[in-house]
């Protein structure tokens, strides 16, 4: 039970990377490139807007469509930011505190990458449409090298997340659509972090945990619009992540050899954020549409992470619930081209003084310019570029390695996110047939 109890607090550490995302795009380990069109306006129509491209947001979007549609995007991701240490101490037993060493600035350890999403939906008559979105809503990778001063909080984080979406809508009136879906998603996860021995001149151990989870949720809203104006509304539930793997620990010599095992069936649980949609989309001119959307994300739902047998044990997380508030332009500079522009706000659901390695975020704004062109009456192009700011922040979350027991091992964080931004170029195709 000793060794049982020790090896859950390593895990519970690390199986956090398991819902966590660097600096990406949106906030925390949530990403929202799920349409080049919405990205071209930083994602502040989507919850009002119509079709295929949004049904992500919103699966009203699809009711009274006229033609089956069908869009397909993907979205390359650039992150840059430096994970500086300012002093981190490592605590051995009956030993005086000490720098933790390790090569600092870690620079760029998220690394970049493709993210793809599509959609298709088919009308049955006037009102009624059916429609399915596949997109990948929390997936990322990080690299941080085997020397860095954060490897005994982060080293290598993978995590990809497949949401496969069936929805149904419906027109009620002709000013009010409807619509309802099930999220169904499948994630897989392996993640590593350094341990220490006992002696600062004996080789790190390390621990490596990888599993995989189906879990379920559903999304519903509704939209109300008339000639000039359409809000919408949509409700994205919390979803219950449970992920069963292996728990392998190595490379610890002396008194801790006796930790080196392998644990199967190991069980992890987490919640990812419930969101609240309400977005709005105005005729301004018949060229000119204006854009707003905020979303409440209850990133308070992401409290603890829960291990079951033979762990049984949680490590609390803290988040708090955030904002983010979007606003741009959709502006038709001929029957075939658009052009687009906007910006966001949003808040890191992480605190001050919890936040670690693993998850460097912050607060940010996201600058978007975009547009479309109608290559054919059935045919078109979409495109966006996003440039995301990030505050500096703490990285300031202390751990230890072995807690409770005689050679507990504390590692007092000290560190900063600097200089962060990420570049996002997206490319899109929406297809009326």
């Amino acid at each position: 039970m000793k060794h049982h109890h020790r090896i859950a607090v390593s895990l519970a550490a690390l199986a956090g990377a398991t819902a966590l995302a660097g600096v990406a795009d949106a906030q925390a380990f949530y990403l929202q490139e799920q349409a080049a069109r919405g990205a071209g306006r930083a994602f502040s129509g989507e919850a009002a807007d119509t079709g295929a491209a949004s049904l992500w947001w919103n699966p009203a979007a699809i009711a009274g469509i006229e033609k089956a549609e069908a869009t397909i995007s993907t979205s390359l991701i650039l992150p840059k930011g430096d994970v500086v240490d300012n002093g981190t101490l490592i605590v051995r037993p009956q030993q005086a505190p000490a720098p933790v060493g390790g090569t600092s600035p870690s620079s760029n350890p998220i690394n970049k990458g493709l993210l793809p999403s599509g959609a298709v939906a088919i009308p049955l008559g006037d009102r009624l449409a059916v429609g399915l979105a596949v997109t990948s809503p929390y997936s990322f990778t990080t690299d941080y090298d085997n020397n860095s001063w954060a490897r005994y909080s982060a080293d290598r984080t993978y995590l990809r997340t497949f949401d496969i979406q069936p929805s149904l809508a419906v027109a009620v009136t002709d000013w009010l659509r409807v619509g309802g879906a099930v999220n169904v998603e499948h994630t897989e996860a392996s993640l590593t972090n350094a341990l220490p021995n006992l002696s600062a001149a004996l080789p790190d151990g390390s621990q490596k945990l990888a599993g995989s989870g189906w879990d379920v949720g559903w999304t519903a809203g509704f939209q109300m619009h008339n000639d000039w104006a359409t809000v919408g509304v949509s409700y994205k539930s919390a979803i219950k992540h449970t992920l069963k793997g292996d728990l392998t620990v190595g490379g610890l010599l002396g008194p801790l050899a006796g930790q080196n095992r392998t644990l199967n069936d190991v069980e992890a649980s987490f919640y990812t954020p419930a969101q609240i949609m309400v977005g709005g989309r105005f005729r301004a001119t018949d060229r000119l549409t204006l854009n707003a959307q905020t979303i409440r994300y209850t990133w308070e739902k992401f409290d603890a992470i829960r291990l079951g047998a033979p762990l049984n044990t949680a490590l609390p997380e803290n988040y708090r619930s955030i904002w983010s508030y979007a606003a741009g332009l959709d502006y038709a500079v001929s029957p075939r081209v658009t052009v687009r522009a906007g910006a966001q706000r949003t808040l890191t659901p992480t605190r001050d003084g919890e936040r670690d390695a693993r998850v460097p975020d912050a607060n940010r704004w996201n600058y978007a310019i975009g547009g479309s062109f109608d290559v054919t009456p059935n045919f078109s192009l979409d495109a966006a570029a996003n440039y995301v700011d990030f505050e500096d922040t703490t990285i300031d979350r202390t751990t230890a390695a072995y807690v409770g027991s005689a050679v507990q091992t504390p590692i007092l964080v000290n560190g900063r996110l600097e200089d962060a931004r990420a570049i996002i170029l997206s490319l899109g195709g929406r297809f009326r047939f």
